[in-house]
């Protein structure tokens, strides 16, 4: 009975704790949706599906310094709460010493809670702390209105110390959506709180 109630009460929690960035989303973003290009149900609304994160650790792979791989791959994980997967060459290319089933790269892919708490992270803290940032291009969205992002310096996440400055690197976000065309996916991330460039 008591574990019950614990597992209740954890739930309760779980639902009070919905990303706000979610929230935002069901309370003002889908109505100027709807309003802006008048869709007759809701689930005709764009959404965004899942945000992809890519590092290639680049020349680290072929001195195979283990270490800095393993610090990248930690750093990653801090990031986004979640363990990367490590990607493998799938062919050898003699002229930048990649051999085939060597790990060159990770990537995270996320959805749900974690994906909104890290888009929230992203455009409140992140984007504002890079250098020279002066709001993301339009140009920076594909044909079905995904949003591709190059990061030079992963510093400026707030969850990375003073430590972990040694070992900078780039990273590239893909925030893929559900629109259909170009237009759809840059209102929908503008709504949602995207500094898009006008």
């Amino acid at each position: 009975m008591r574990r019950r109630n614990l597992n209740n009460m954890a739930k309760r929690e779980q639902n009070k704790s919905q990303s706000r960035l979610l929230a935002k989303y069901h309370k003002e973003v889908v109505p100027a949706m709807r309003e802006k290009f008048g869709y007759k149900s809701i689930m005709a609304v764009p959404r965004i599906e899942k945000v992809v994160i890519n590092v290639g650790f680049g020349r680290r792979a072929v001195v195979k310094e283990t270490a800095a791989i393993e610090k990248i791959e930690k750093d990653l994980a801090k990031l986004t709460g979640q363990k990367p997967a490590v990607r493998k060459a799938k062919k050898s290319i003699s002229g930048f010493k990649v051999r085939q089933g060597m790990e060159i790269g990770a990537m995270i892919t996320l959805r749900g809670k974690r994906m909104y708490d890290f888009i929230d992270r992203l455009i409140s803290i992140a984007l504002p702390r890079s250098r020279d940032f002066h709001g993301l291009d339009p140009k920076s969205f594909d044909k079905q209105g995904s949003l591709n992002i190059g990061i030079k310096e992963h510093s400026i996440f707030p969850e990375i110390t003073y430590e972990s400055l040694k070992d900078i690197f780039g990273l590239e976000i893909s925030v893929v959506t559900t629109a259909k065309f170009q237009e759809e996916g840059i209102e929908l991330l503008k709504l949602t709180g995207f500094p898009i460039r006008i």
